[in-house]
């Protein structure tokens, strides 16, 4: 297994796949951090005022002690995710593009153990994407947002968590997409518009329809986002599961789309959700792989 691992490693390593994407993750990660941290910095200054001040004490809020740090960071980290999914996407259907999945399955001892080392490579991977995307959505907050609204140590450490297992997730999540698919083309085009466009119109469009707007909370592209977003919204009170009722559904949009998960259930909650899709999609892609014709 070792050695089927540095394989791995080895080819990926001599594509330049890899340090290509590592170019829009970080100006992804950092420019959308940095512009929501600049538009966020007087937010505890305009939560002060008269009507946003109700709303507030209606969700149990201090103004003065929001660290709206974590929503700029929680926006970057969110959307550059994004970026992992789709290298993941390259690991087997990337393959079978090029005709390297022949040699990938015949100088493995089995196709199980070709598959398990793909998985550990880039859960390593993922997590290499995790921190850069962190590091540098780190310094976007520090660029932008006054250092009294930075988020705490702890919710720095739960931030930088969060970011990791979403990033290892959506790695592992476009190696089955991917896998499905056996297309790169169709799985990146898929893939792309399904996380920003096709499942946040749901979303917001069926926002006011009762228990409908929990749609969020269990979709795919929600439920990554919602693992950061989810550490944000549950620092502010914003998840659906602590929103009273007197704070009408619009409201409860924009809260929650302020910290970049609208439907958010929690953090954890969107973890364990997000798993489960990452898991029937990845076992999908190995099902899939296990008999498939490589000639």
């Amino acid at each position: 297994m070792g050695n089927l691992i540095k394989a791995e490693f080895r080819k990926t390593l001599s594509l330049n796949t890899w340090w290509v994407l590592l170019i829009p993750l970080a100006l992804v990660a950092f420019w959308l951090t940095f512009a929501w941290g600049s538009l966020t910095n007087d937010f505890a200054d305009f939560l002060g005022s008269k009507d946003a001040r109700e709303l507030t004490e209606m969700v149990g809020l201090d103004p003065s002690q929001i660290p709206v740090g974590l929503l700029a960071l929680a926006h970057g980290v969110n959307i550059a995710q994004l970026v992992p999914a789709l290298f993941g996407v390259f690991a087997l259907a990337g393959e079978y593009r090029s005709k390297t999945i022949t040699t990938t399955f015949l100088t493995a001892p089995n196709r199980v153990s070709a598959l398990t080392a793909k998985m550990l490579t880039y859960v390593a991977w993922g997590a290499i994407y995790g921190v850069v995307s962190f590091g540098v959505s780190a310094l976007a907050v520090m660029a932008s947002v006054d250092s009294g609204r930075w988020p705490s140590t702890g919710q720095w450490l739960a931030a930088l968590g969060g970011t990791v297992l979403a990033s290892v997730l959506v790695t592992l999540f476009g190696i089955g997409f991917g896998a499905v698919l056996r297309s790169v083309p169709l799985a990146v085009v898929l893939l792309m518009v399904w996380f920003l466009i096709v499942e946040n119109v749901l979303v917001i469009a069926f926002w006011g329809w009762g228990d409908v707007r929990i749609l969020g909370g269990i979709l795919p592209n929600g439920t990554a986002n919602g693992i950061v977003g989810g550490i944000a919204a549950d620092a502010f009170g914003f998840n659906s599961l602590n929103l009273p009722d007197s704070v009408d559904s619009g409201s409860q949009l924009i809260l929650q789309l302020t910290a970049g998960a609208p439907g958010v259930l929690s953090w954890w909650a969107s973890a364990l959700i997000f798993f489960a899709w990452t898991i029937l999609f990845f076992g999908l892609g190995w099902a899939g792989n296990q008999k498939r014709d490589i000639t």
